[in-house]
């Protein structure tokens, strides 16, 4: 057993203690929308145990990203089958629900589309970072303030570009280590949800287009994708960073300013 696996403390992750952390997270971050739980499930019946679950209308199909938007904005628990999911999409084969259609992993349907030539589209399906198909049937979303999911496989939440290096920072305020960025291009729910769910690291991404224009990401935000250890732990550091001084939002010192007196509130006083 490596020395950083023995050292590391054990977070409290149940549903209970994952709300008051995103009542914290939120404090702390102000972060414009809900963060959400994320979990799958092997059998479809499990759906029916959760409190308060919503099912798409019959004959109703999403985007995975769209489901996400609706719990992180309206705050809705929603349940969902790959017979919910737009077909020949990305949406069901990057979380498990299903395989990717062979239109896809030939690299015929984006061909013209976000490629030039079907061996660029091919290779782009080839580098998606996927959870293997064939185990699981189901997926659920719910806000962590509903407390639905106990415990959640991933947590997720969109903060933008400063919020988010903040959050990185409180990960590495206990135990140093470099978080690096996956960009698979258009499909980075791959990044995203995908890579969190197959590797059980946190994941940081870029949204891609279709995210912004069906699932209604802003602009200036990214996501974050984790698991619920990695959530407490990145709080607890929200914390010690707060009380060394480094909140959000972050004050402007000014770039015509020596910024001397500023570094020497951090540095200088602590070595005194």
């Amino acid at each position: 057993m490596s020395n950083e696996t023995r050292e590391s403390p054990a977070y409290d992750t149940s549903a209970k203690n994952l709300r008051l952390l995103a009542d914290r997270l939120l404090e702390l971050l102000r972060i414009r929308t809900l963060p959400i739980g994320m979990k799958l499930f092997e059998a479809t019946s499990d759906l029916e145990k959760i409190p308060g679950l919503r099912r798409p209308t019959e004959g109703y199909r999403f985007a995975m990203c769209q489901l996400v938007t609706q719990s992180r904005m309206a705050g809705f628990t929603l349940g969902i089958t790959s017979a919910n999911l737009q077909q020949d999409s990305n949406c069901g084969g990057v979380i498990g629900l299903n395989g990717p259609a062979e239109q896809l992993m030939t690299g015929e349907l984006l061909t013209g589309v976000w490629f030039a030539n079907q061996e660029a589209a091919r290779a782009h399906q080839g580098e998606m970072i996927r959870v293997p198909p064939g185990r699981y049937s189901a997926v659920a979303v719910s806000p962590l303030r509903a407390a639905r999911l106990d415990p959640p496989d991933l947590i997720l939440f969109y903060g933008t570009p400063a919020q988010t290096i903040l959050f990185i920072n409180g990960l590495q305020w206990k135990r140093y280590r470099r978080y690096d960025m996956t960009i698979a291009g258009e499909s980075a729910c791959s990044d995203s949800w995908g890579r969190a769910l197959k590797t059980g690291e946190t994941s940081i991404s870029i949204p891609c287009y279709a995210e912004r224009r069906y699932g209604g990401v802003a602009e200036d935000e990214l996501l974050l994708a984790m698991p619920p250890e990695e959530f407490a732990r990145g709080i607890e550091g929200l914390d010690g960073l707060a009380r060394a001084g480094f909140r959000y939002p972050i004050p402007p010192y000014g770039a015509h300013m020596d910024p001397s007196a500023g570094m020497r509130k951090s540095y200088e006083l602590r070595r005194a």
